[in-house]
């Protein structure tokens, strides 16, 4: 791919901990198919306080927000979408003229993959972690109106607040609860972290689960995604939150929503080596 860079050009950033080339191939690929003067790069800021403050005098159009910054963000844009508020958690931030909106397109992405696998309303859901993206999923768990829904972080702290904004119940760990749906929104099993080649629950508990869900996105296929499927388990990969939450991110970046078959062949390009 090539693309022609000029005074003109909009740039979009991503600002994560851990950067990937996925989000960076994903969306240049679909600028360049749509002929867009738009380009896209991934940043590990070492302070977020100044990096939102360059997208701001920068003229930096839109900026994806990874861990750990999805909270910390916050208090230095000048709105937030009413997603991101009830969330707490911002993932995209779009600069218009200098003013700038937080936005969560996690909570977006997860709630249409919750939706099209057709739950029972009455299942049991554990939400496994704490952070911006537990909240996320907890608020589309809440807002589908799935009523048997705990939380289980070893953040006390954390994890009772969160509980408690989605009236949900808290558990410090599963215990004796064997859920039917697992949705995994810890690092566990991301790529470069201390327990990449981790489970972040029991493997007992995975056999008897409807739905494993795991927004880990790097690598595709997690060592929790290997044993659901080695167990025939129903799983969602993170693969497909990042690539539902980056075609809403390009679409508050555009105004341009590119069709079904050009977004599967950006999120492939996007995890091809």
């Amino acid at each position: 791919m090539s693309l022609r860079i000029s005074k003109d050009t909009q740039l979009c950033i991503s600002m994560s901990a851990r950067p990937s080339n996925i989000g960076t191939r994903f969306h240049n690929y679909l600028y360049e198919a749509l002929n867009l003067d738009f380009v896209y790069k991934a940043f590990a800021p070492r302070d977020i306080e100044d990096a939102v403050a360059g997208i701001r005098s920068l003229g930096i159009r839109g900026a994806a927000v990874s861990m750990p910054f999805k909270q910390s963000v916050i208090e230095h844009l000048d709105a937030i979408d009413d997603t991101a508020s009830v969330i707490d958690a911002v993932n995209t931030i779009v600069n218009d003229d200098g003013y700038l909106t937080g936005y969560n397109t996690d909570f977006v992405a997860v709630r249409q993959l919750l939706l099209s696998s057709k739950l029972d309303p009455e299942v049991t859901i554990a939400v496994l972690g704490s952070g911006g993206m537990a909240r996320a999923v907890m608020a589309a768990v809440a807002d589908l109106g799935y009523e048997n829904r705990f939380v289980v972080a070893r953040n006390v702290a954390r994890g009772e607040q969160i509980a408690q904004q989605y009236d949900a119940n808290y558990l410090a760990a599963l215990e004796h609860l064997r859920p039917d749906v697992i949705i995994n929104a810890t690092p566990v099993g991301m790529a470069g972290a201390a327990a990449e080649h981790q489970l972040p629950l029991d493997v007992s508990l995975i056999p008897s689960a409807q739905l494993v869900f795991d927004v880990v996105a790097v690598p595709a296929n997690t060592l929790l995604i290997q044993t659901a499927v080695a167990h025939r388990v129903p799983v969602i990969r993170g693969t497909e939150v990042m690539t539902l939450q980056a075609v809403e991110q390009f679409v508050l970046y555009t105004g341009i929503r590119p069709d079904a078959e050009l977004v599967t062949r950006a999120s492939e390009y996007s995890r091809s080596s």
